[in-house]
């Protein structure tokens, strides 16, 4: 008869923890009268996942040192601890304050690894990632915001409106970047502008 081991049973149980993710709305969403399923935490870690991805092969095509590895642990990772917290709005980080929700999505990450042989690993690209200790976790960050900007974009496509107040961060965001990722990144942003113009155009017209 095949014993698995305690670290293979933590393994199984740190997947079926994070399925949770699948069926968990992000929140925004629902706040601004969105129905549920309109996009799930999983969904958009996928999209960070993929945005970050391709954010740091087009700079290592352009010679700057990034390490793309830990680029895309960090935007696997960045939201698992939600399978325990929740997808916190803005709105609530408002009045528990952003220190209380690192706090809290740091120490659910933690219990959530506690059994896996690498936890330490896991725990140290969260907190890198939460503190902007690199650029790594800095352009994860821009990837984390360019995702949120796609999917508005793909929303008000849609039809969806009232959701100008997405795009402020688009102008005014600082992702503290320099040289060649930042001109990445508000090239990106400025893309993303110049086709909501489009769809503001088209529904203007009709």
């Amino acid at each position: 008869m095949l014993h698995t081991s305690s670290s293979n049973n933590s393994l199984l149980a740190v997947l079926i923890e994070l399925q949770r993710l699948k069926r968990l709305d992000r929140t925004g969403w629902s706040l601004r009268g969105l129905p549920a399923g309109t996009e799930s935490v999983a969904a958009h870690s996928f999209g960070v996942s993929v945005t970050a991805m391709l954010l740091a092969d087009e700079l290592v095509s352009k010679s700057v040192d990034v390490d793309v590895e830990q680029i895309l642990r960090m935007a696997i990772l960045h939201d698992w601890a939600e399978a325990r917290v929740g997808d916190l709005p803005r709105t609530a980080t408002t009045y528990f304050g952003a220190a209380a929700r690192k706090t809290a999505e740091s120490a659910a990450l933690a219990d959530m690894v506690q059994g896996l042989k690498n936890r330490e690993q896991y725990r140290a690209l969260h907190e890198n990632y939460e503190e902007r200790n690199s650029i790594e976790a800095r352009l994860v960050k821009a990837a984390d915001v360019i995702d949120l900007l796609v999917q508005v974009l793909a929303l008000e496509r849609s039809g969806a409106r009232g959701l100008d107040e997405f795009w402020e961060v688009a102008q005014s965001a600082d992702f503290q970047l320099d040289g060649q990722a930042q001109t990445l990144i508000a090239e990106v942003l400025e893309a993303l502008l110049e086709e909501r113009k489009k769809v503001a155009t088209r529904t203007h017209v009709l």
